[in-house]
């Protein structure tokens, strides 16, 4: 009669065969599950990321909307945006980003020079209005009157393309503005002037348009001095590059334009 040792060693040895048999069934199904886990893995690379220009917000959520729906095999991230500079230090510090849309050829530059995108295609076109509250309460229509004392004034920070394109309009007219902010995007700017924050703000002529009932535009005679050109890149790190350049050929499609133009954007 065998010991309670010995059966016990026998007990053990029929679990750890037993143990070795289910592990290796797993090892087989999940051999016979690869092609399976791989067509997962592939549906998750068919998404696209994208970084654009804070001023492009609303258009190119629409433009991603009508992509997706023209081309089922893809599908577009919440889209991050911020001021063009932001975006172009993350992209360089090693952020995953499939395509880089932003408000100016010079914001694309580090990136390029970094290796990680071409010059790009520019693909739309904007410039600067004064946006002020609607009824324009202080009469604002010169950059003489933005110089005025009790008058606040907003820009964006000289880094991103709106202040870039802000400064070089001041300098064409021989005006030194004393604002009261400086915002890293143009978006910070809009939200500043509807609140109530203060009595203008320079801002793209599209974020006028956009805002609505909040604000209202006033054109600035010296405008076409400083036009924007929107440049777009597919990132040469890109997880999905085919998504990425299936997106940029949407873009510069008639529908992805006229979606653009019909939110204020001047063609290419």
């Amino acid at each position: 009669m065998p010991s309670k040792r010995s059966s016990r060693r026998h007990v053990c040895r029929r679990l750890g065969a037993a143990t070795a048999i289910l592990a290796a069934g797993a090892l087989a199904l999940t051999a016979c599950g690869g092609s399976d886990d791989a067509k997962d893995d592939a549906k998750g690379t068919t998404s696209i990321t994208i970084f654009a220009a804070a001023s492009l917000q609303g258009p190119l959520d629409d433009v991603a909307k009508d992509f997706e729906k023209s081309n089922s095999d893809f599908t577009v991230k919440p889209i991050t945006y911020d001021g063009s500079q932001a975006l172009a230090t993350q992209a360089i510090d090693g952020a995953d980003v499939d395509v880089l849309a932003f408000a100016s050829e010079a914001s694309l530059e580090p990136v390029t020079e970094a290796g990680l995108t071409d010059k790009g295609q520019i693909f739309a076109t904007n410039t600067l209005e004064l946006a002020v509250a609607p009824g324009n309460p202080k009469g604002l229509a010169t950059w003489d009157d933005l110089t005025e004392k009790g008058v606040s004034v907003v820009v964006c920070a000289a880094e991103v393309p709106c202040g870039q394109a802000t400064e070089k309009l001041t300098a064409d007219a021989g005006v030194t503005l004393k604002p009261v902010s400086q915002e890293t995007n143009v978006t910070s700017v809009v939200n500043r002037v509807a609140g109530g924050e203060a009595d203008a703000g320079l801002v793209y002529a599209t974020d006028v348009t956009a805002a609505g009932d909040k604000l209202e535009g006033v054109e600035l005679p010296n405008a076409d001095k400083a036009v924007n050109r929107y440049p777009v890149a597919v990132s040469a790190d890109a997880e999905n590059s085919e998504g990425g350049k299936a997106f940029v050929d949407y873009l510069l499609s008639d529908a992805g334009q006229k979606t653009l133009h019909d939110a204020g954007f001047g063609k290419p």
